[in-house]
């Protein structure tokens, strides 16, 4: 999401003359667009800001105008004043709500910068050394995605579209609720204008975000009922030109019928789902307010593989919650097992300050926490790499999106969002291959063409007509 953000706030700052550079040295202004989810993350950033403060005094050494330093997303809402406080070289602070606000809090910077006396020339370095700087952290009435332009800075074949954001779950955890808000969802017509204005653009792959994007409930765009997650993809697979959907990130609890159904009718969804279920045991899951058990979840799991048999999953792992014991993190293990993963993302618990969970007594020590982990990582890994050998020896669509690290080569993704590097023509860029899967490493495939480059591309009517 943080991404797609980014990519918006380029959009609003174009009209006023600004466009993205390659290093933050030659840059007027610098945004550094946060996540607070974990400690280690909120911590990058106060690092982040001491380098930034040395190109700046730099730069207020030499001739140049002034760099503008600002912080935004959920670091920037949850801890503003502080932030100001402790890195005083920040001139404005703005939350995930409000950033289409840009040219006002800008125009803002730039008049207390003059009221300084400090000068645009030279730097300005003297115009936040008391930690005065701008900041916006409201939660505004009105949809910032109302105040957004058409235009998207987002190029390529795949892309993101933000659909969802905030949530109404308050696991004891997660600060998301308290950086994000409460649930909203953008209008059915306007996230369906927005994605064709994407294809239109040369995307081929667009993939839904939401912090709980299956609780997606938008307003219909001809008078019907609520539209949920799997309505919409529905009618987003209609759109010419659209080889590839998928979404993330989704709460087992809002995994419904209709959802479920469209894994199962939809080529175009692709067969791959990012669910996060934090844990196997229930004591900890009631614990985290997950709203959940494990036995939930496999029943989720079942229902989706019975839709669509050759659906991967990745998932989300919490080692070391509090009051987390070793039959307890046992139980997690049996899950990962009985479930069977093909990528997921494990991390230690790490307290955020105003989350219930952050209060509670009963904490892991660190060295059982990194133990855990890395008995968790080792399943995670061995089962990661057991579905890439798998694919050694199948054709597969892969959607080219890049080029590799070394001439004449291309990297895309699969149907199960695995990595593939294969020797190919510039011209397949943004294209759907067959690829024939020769090798397989930890964390990605190696292929070739299966057919001249000519009928390499698949129509996308049968991208998946032979589904790995």
């Amino acid at each position: 999401m943080n991404v797609y953000d980014s990519a918006r706030m380029t959009d609003v700052l174009a009209p006023l003359g600004y466009a993205p550079v390659a290093h933050p040295g030659a840059a007027d202004l610098v945004i550094l667009n946060t996540c607070h989810i974990r400690e280690k993350a909120a911590e990058k950033v106060y690092s982040e800001l001491g380098r930034l403060r040395e190109l700046r005094d730099a730069r207020a050494r030499g001739d140049g105008p002034a760099m503008t330093i600002a912080v935004a997303g959920c670091v920037a809402q949850a801890e503003g004043q502080e932030m100001l406080r402790r890195a005083p070289q920040v001139d404005l602070v703005f939350g995930p709500q409000t950033y289409h606000r840009l040219p006002e809090l800008i125009a803002r910077v730039e008049r207390a910068r003059a009221g300084d006396g400090s000068g645009a020339g030279k730097g300005g370095a003297a115009a936040n050394r008391s930690g005065s700087g701008v900041m916006d952290t409201d939660f505004p009435v009105e949809s910032k995605f109302d105040h957004l332009p058409e235009t998207s800075a987002q190029h390529g074949p795949s892309v993101f579209l933000s659909i969802q954001e905030g949530c109404d779950k308050f696991c004891t955890f997660c600060v998301v609720p308290y950086t994000r808000g409460a649930e909203f969802s953008r209008p059915a017509g306007e996230v369906i204008a927005e994605a064709e204005r994407l294809v239109a653009a040369g995307a081929r792959e667009i993939t839904l975000l939401g912090q709980n994007v299956n609780a997606y409930h938008g307003a219909p765009p001809d008078g019907e009922a609520t539209w949920g997650l799997g309505r919409l993809l529905r009618r987003l697979a209609e759109i010419e030109g659209l080889a590839r959907l998928r979404y993330t990130t989704s709460h087992p609890r809002d995994m419904d019928d209709e959802l479920i159904a469209a894994h199962g009718d939809l080529d175009r969804l692709m067969p791959y789902l990012h669910l996060p279920v934090q844990s196997g045991s229930d004591k900890i899951l009631a614990a985290m307010n997950r709203r959940h058990n494990a036995d939930d979840y496999r029943r989720v799991v079942e229902r989706l593989r019975r839709a669509r048999p050759d659906i991967a999953l990745s998932s989300d792992f919490i080692v070391g919650f509090p009051g987390e014991t070793d039959l307890d993190f046992a139980e997690t293990l049996r899950l990962v097992t009985d479930i069977g993963y093909a990528q997921a993302y494990s991390f230690k618990y790490s307290a955020r300050p105003g989350t219930p969970a952050g209060t509670l007594e009963a904490q892991v020590p660190e060295a059982v926490k990194a133990e855990r982990l890395a008995s968790l990582q080792s399943l995670l890994d061995a089962q990661q790499e057991g579905v890439n050998q798998d694919s050694v020896g199948k054709v597969m669509p892969v959607l080219l999106e890049r080029p590799g690290r070394r001439s004449g080569q291309l990297v895309g993704r699969s149907p199960h969002m695995q990595a593939v590097h294969l020797d190919a023509p510039a011209h397949l860029m943004g294209q759907i291959a067959k690829v024939r899967i020769v090798a397989a490493g930890p964390n990605s495939l190696s292929g070739r063409l299966a057919a001249e480059p000519a009928g390499s591309i698949l129509p996308m009517a049968t991208e998946m007509e032979a589904r790995p």
